[in-house]
């Protein structure tokens, strides 16, 4: 069980810290990062929280991610509803300071790319099946083999573009998020020596059968 358990722990950790950067990035009071734009002009619009607009989108993502290619696994599905309910919890405990001048807004607008890169990292590495947002960056990474910072930017650009269409809050940070975000996921992968390109993620029933494996493996274990 400890391969499983280190897993979970690894998977729970990235979401939490992607939950902490949408938070963080809200709490800089510079603008909203493009895809919390998108889910709070959607939130507006439909009167449903962030966290829940982050789980409805997440859900449309997938089914375009899957027709790029994108392997949908018990990763994938976590990280649809944990990361909204993190999100939701977060904001509710308010555990994360909010600015109150520039200099600090810029300091956590930073903060908030920097955690959500890392996140990102723990949960991806994992191989469990990539979340909507970042497995439709690494499909289109896998399908046109540009770099990450022009996938992730046009990623970016595309949910800000929607996002301001339906009111989302838009601001300086906004938009420092739209072009750095890119440049802070490409130095954080590169400063892990982390490639996409050689991920294999599994699939539901690939993921189950790995946790079966794991588990009877363990289990004979104890029986010696």
């Amino acid at each position: 069980m400890k391969n499983i358990s280190i897993i979970l722990i690894r998977m729970l950790s990235g979401f939490f810290l992607c939950a902490c950067s949408t938070v963080i990035a809200i709490n800089s009071n510079l603008g909203l990062s493009p895809w919390d734009v998108f889910h709070q002009g959607l939130a507006n619009i439909v009167n449903i929280t962030i966290g829940q607009a982050s789980i409805f989108v997440g859900i449309l993502i997938v089914i375009v991610a899957s027709i790029l290619g994108l392997k949908v696994g018990l990763g994938t599905l976590a990280n649809m509803t944990i990361i909204g309910c993190f999100i939701d919890l977060i904001i509710y405990l308010d555990i994360i300071p909010t600015s109150i001048n520039l200099f600090t807004g810029v300091l956590l607008m930073i903060g908030s790319m920097f955690v959500n890169a890392l996140g990102s990292y723990l949960y991806i590495g994992c191989e469990m099946g990539c979340g909507p947002r970042d497995g439709l960056m690494v499909a289109l990474v896998k399908l046109t083999s540009k770099p990450i910072s022009l996938i992730r930017f046009f990623i970016e650009g595309s949910a800000l573009a929607i996002g301001w269409l339906l009111g989302g809050t838009v601001g300086i940070g906004t938009l420092v998020t739209v072009i750095g975000v890119g440049y802070c996921v490409q130095f954080t992968y590169k400063s892990f020596k982390f490639d996409v390109k050689n991920l294999n993620h599994k699939n539901l029933k690939q993921c189950f059968l790995f946790i079966n494996k794991c588990i009877s493996k363990e289990e004979s274990k104890d029986e010696i």
